[in-house]
């Protein structure tokens, strides 16, 4: 685990944040969710479950945080380090939208190993769903979209 200590400019002083080690890989794929999956917190605490039961500590394939569910290829090696194992990709989401009490999951990603193993921003989706017994097709996802040209930047 890291711990973050921000330091604070006038405010109240925050401690303790702690992050999961070997959270962040940046994503060789990333797809919006669209129209994103809404669940209610029955669904949301099924999934969760279900991802804790599978965790990579234990044997399983996901690893569930704050934000999002990981999928990697195997059992972690170790308690808190995934030796070998190769993270594949992940699914956000955020709390308490459109409103309390609902998780609304809105991008799907995989990482440069997960592509080199044949994952897909869909088959991230599908293995992370598949959890609640919850079944996604391909008509919800859709590619990030490229920002648009700045109309006051001059082309040479």
């Amino acid at each position: 685990m890291t711990t973050l200590h921000p330091v604070p400019l006038g405010g109240p002083t925050i401690t303790g944040l702690k992050l999961k080690a070997y959270a962040i890989a940046m994503p060789a794929l990333s797809s919006h969710v669209r129209p994103a999956l809404v669940l209610a917190e029955r669904e949301s605490r099924t999934l969760l479950e279900a991802a804790k039961h599978n965790d990579v500590s234990v044997g399983g394939r996901f690893s569930a945080g704050p934000a999002c569910i990981q999928v990697w290829d195997g059992p972690w090696e170790y308690d808190n380090e995934p030796g070998s194992a190769n993270h594949l990709g992940s699914v956000d989401w955020s709390y308490d939208t459109p409103v309390r009490h609902y998780v609304t999951i809105y991008r799907a990603m995989v990482t440069s190993g997960g592509v080199e193993c044949g994952e897909t921003t869909l088959s991230i989706l599908q293995h992370v769903m598949t959890l609640a017994s919850i079944e996604v097709d391909d008509a919800r996802l859709t590619m990030a979209t490229p920002p648009t040209r700045d109309p006051f930047r001059r082309t040479a």
